[in-house]
């Protein structure tokens, strides 16, 4: 996939010079090498004493500019990041900037409460990446509709904190300190959270409606008056110490004061009214957040470290948070048993469980993890819960990562604030997540306004994620319940791009015609379209929806596959690739100048001179071409004889024994090309010589075959050093070819290093081809990263290390060829 992450690319990996020292250039040199590797603190440094110098032409002085805005916006500074995007963009020089940037500065413009402006930067975000993008550079060239949702505040809130809902039965269960009469007068006093319970959510009333436009409308009332909330921090009164459940990290956060209602008062019967969930489960320690299996008879939840009348306390005399079970049974939750795992000196909490209940989800701080707290996961087997296992660094950071969620599709709800990018404190992310729900394929951050520049937090919802709840505390900063409805499909449609290429040669196929059919809808059509002289063609196909793809080239057998984007949980477009198996089809010679040529059916024995015939096809597709001018010279005498090629590619001379020859192939925008014939001895007998020739045009991309490379690394093998020898025979048979040298790398890891790693390894390349006497003007190294993959091995898809090898590879492309 192509993230682009820096202005002018090829600006920053030439030359900047600063002045005439060594000094000065390295530098900016040493700056621009601390950004490539995402030494963003660094870099700012480097950058403000190379920016004091004052000696940059302007267009250098931008990019360094768009730098510094990026490593900021990169280190969560949102303030000085839209300080120096400013700076940049108010000088009149400047031309557009690329995707990344507008997108970036929205996003800080965001985070820094500016959504006007930052709507404004969003929307030249998806004008240019549409203008910029092309189908034979990216596979991430659509934009994505922008999602958009309904926010509901909700009539459950309290001047107190309601936060972490999750689904029961028809209802809703959530966390909370005293609702009005609620509790008794010995947990009054006490002041801990415990749950609550709404018996039917579609009874829950919406207090005012913050709408996808931005605007807020009252529904029921005036808004909230706050005045009478009393703010208490966890963990102050004279009951506990500090514990891991006083902080935003697990559990609770300030602002839970009590509600001072009496405690007669029965509101709280009312539809749509919360009442105590459970007088078993709700103690005078803090409860929640909790988790049920399908039919609601097993919860999980969460507890101070209490367990029938009996307080634990860690070694450092803390008491810390841990996961129990209960069954429902005689009107109440009964048999409450800890899980395996707890542990008196650290916590376990927020539980998750997914839809067949085989896998628990929760927050640990439990030692040897990433940093903080992270997500673990564990397996039931067997009727017991098995060692949990860290869901690793594609998701968990050094910061906290809390609530996490499980959709009925498998995709994990969470939040953190750990991750770059963010709106501001905890952030609402969701997980792609492996079959078997242990590995993290990919991590997406939500959009506006479910995020905010606030804490959000606690999010359940759908499968398709049409509605669903949260938390957050962007309203007067305490921590509320809201209810979200999705107004927008989750995709415009779904992108999808097809490659199409010949089995045997594995070269990309144009015109091909690919016929689409979904089977309902209003796609039910047949719709046709060819593809691109790169075997490509994209669509954008209907959300769930099945497809059929009917694919045919005249002189290749007809391919079919079935193809359906129901089910596919990420929002990035999609490749197939279809390859085709050639006919074979017995080839018909053209005329030649001197004789005519000889029939297929012909015995050599009937030739009265040896004749050299063969096709002149394109470098890259091995497609003939049509119109090369092919000429014969004759060493002896110096004479010419001329071919024109027709739309087969062939040609066909007759040639005399005993002299050496000369063809010299040409055509308007390809290179030229010259092949030597050592002669034929005068007295032996005739012969036909088959001298097949690919030419190279401008813009043409070749595959260097097996030059590959191990994981990680940037080496040039023995195995490429060979093949490469082969590119050095190239650029001396063409004197006049200026090549781009192209490096890919696989889908594993972080794309900016995949793309530092293909940088380096084009370099070698290039070290390497200099070092056997092509000069170096001739070549230019370009990292391509992850962003083209040949195969489907893209991120979220696992393959095998085969296929893997196959991205792992070394292009050229031709820039100058005469």
């Amino acid at each position: 996939m192509v993230r682009i992450k820096y202005f002018c690319l090829a600006i920053l990996l030439s030359a900047i010079t600063l002045a005439q020292t060594p000094v000065r250039e390295s530098l900016l040199q040493q700056a621009n090498r601390q950004f490539d590797t995402q030494a963003y603190a660094k870099a700012i440094a480097l950058y403000q004493e190379v920016l004091s110098q004052n000696l940059l032409p302007l267009r250098q002085r931008q990019q360094v500019l768009l730098n510094v805005a990026s490593s900021y916006f990169y280190l969560g500074d949102n303030a000085r990041s839209e300080e120096f995007y400013k700076e940049v963009l108010s000088e009149d020089s400047l031309n557009d900037l690329t995707p990344s940037h507008y997108l970036n500065y929205a996003k800080a413009l965001a985070n820094n409460g500016k959504m006007q402006e930052s709507e404004k930067y969003y929307d030249l975000y998806q004008n240019s990446k549409h203008t910029e993008s092309r189908l034979n550079q990216s596979a991430e060239i659509f934009t994505k509709k922008r999602i958009t949702y309904r926010l509901d505040y909700l009539a459950i809130n309290t001047p107190n904190a309601e936060f972490s809902p999750m689904y029961y039965k028809e209802g809703l269960v959530f966390v909370s300190g005293k609702a009005a009469g609620a509790v008794s007068s010995e947990s009054t006093q006490k002041g801990y959270l415990d749950l609550f319970f709404v018996n039917k959510e579609n009874e829950i009333k919406a207090l005012s409606t913050l709408n996808a436009d931005g605007t807020e409308t009252d529904v029921i009332g005036s808004r909230r008056n706050s005045a009478g909330s009393q703010s208490r921090m966890l963990g102050s009164d004279a009951y506990t110490k500090s514990t891991s459940n006083d902080s935003r990290t697990i559990g609770i956060y300030n602002g839970y004061g009590l509600n001072d209602k009496p405690d007669g008062q029965k509101n709280n019967t009312q539809p749509g009214k919360a009442t105590p969930f459970s007088k078993e489960l709700n103690t005078r320690y803090h409860e929640g957040p909790v988790t049920f299996n399908a039919d609601g008879s097993q919860i999980i939840f969460t507890r101070n470290n209490f367990n029938e009348g009996q307080k634990g306390v860690s070694n450092d005399n803390n008491i810390k948070l841990k996961l129990y079970s209960a069954q429902w049974g005689n009107g109440d939750w009964t048999n409450i048993q800890e899980l395996p795992f707890n542990s008196d000196d650290y916590s376990t909490a927020h539980p998750s469980l997914s839809k067949d209940g085989s896998l628990l989800y929760f927050v640990s701080d439990m030692p040897k993890g990433i940093g903080g707290k992270d997500i673990y996961v564990s397996r039931l087997e067997n009727g017991r819960w098995s060692t949990p296992i860290n869901l690793g660094k594609e998701l968990n950071t050094k910061q906290d990562e809390v609530f996490p969620f499980v959709d009925a599709r498998g995709n994990l709800y969470f939040s953190t604030a750990g991750r770059k990018g963010g709106y501001g404190g905890l952030d609402l992310y969701y997980a792609v997540l492996s079959k078997d729900g242990t590995k993290v394929i990919e991590v997406i951050h939500l959009d506006a306004p479910i995020n905010s520049k606030a804490d959000d937090f606690g999010l359940i919802t759908d499968a398709a994620r049409t509605t669903g709840y949260f938390s957050s505390n962007r309203r007067e900063g305490d921590d509320d319940i809201y209810r979200f409805t999705r107004e927008s499909s989750l995709y415009e449609c779904r992108q999808l791009l097809v490659r199409v290429f010949d089995n045997q040669t594995q070269q990309p196929l144009d015109s091909a015609t690919i016929t689409v059919k979904s089977k309902v809808g209003d796609q039910g059509a047949d719709k046709s379209l060819q593809t691109d002289a790169n075997g490509w063609v994209h669509l954008c196909l209907a959300s769930d929806n099945d497809f059929i793809f009917n694919v045919s080239k005249t002189g290749f057998q007809d391919n079919t596959i079935g193809f359906s984007t129901r089910y596919l949980t990420d929002d990035k477009p999609t490749r197939l690739e279809f390859g085709m198996e050639a006919f074979a089809v017995a080839p018909v010679f053209n005329s030649s100048p001197e004789k005519k040529p000889i029939a297929l059916n012909d015995s050599i024995s009937t030739l009265k001179h040896s004749r050299v015939r063969g096709i002149v096809r394109t470098e890259t597709d091995r497609q003939p071409i049509e119109g090369v001018l092919v000429k014969l010279r004759n060493e002896c005498d110096k004479k010419i004889y001329e071919s024109i090629t027709g739309p087969d590619g062939r040609y066909d001379f007759e040639i005399a024994e005993g002299c050496d020859y000369t063809l010299i192939y040409s055509k308007d925008t390809y290179g030229t090309n010259t092949i030597k014939i050592s002669k034929v001895p005068k007295k032996a007998e005739p012969k036909v010589l088959s001298k097949d020739i690919g030419l190279l045009k401008k813009g043409d991309i070749v595959k260097l075959d097996n030059i590959y490379y191990d994981q990680g690394k940037e080496g040039i093998r023995p195995d490429a050093a060979r093949e490469l020898e082969k590119m050095v025979a190239t650029m001396k048979r063409y004197p006049s070819l200026q090549a781009e040298i192209l490096s890919h790398t696989d889908s594993r890891g972080d794309a900016n290093f995949n793309r530092v790693l293909s940088q380096k390894r084009a370099q070698a390349v290039v070290d390497y081809m200099v070092s056997k006497g092509i000069p170096q003007k001739r070549l230019k190294p370009t990292g391509m990263g992850e962003s083209l993959p040949v195969n489907g091995c893209v991120d979220g898809v696992i393959c095998t290390e085969a296929e893997y090898q196959r991205n792992r590879r070394t292009e050229f492309k031709v820039l100058e060829i005469r």
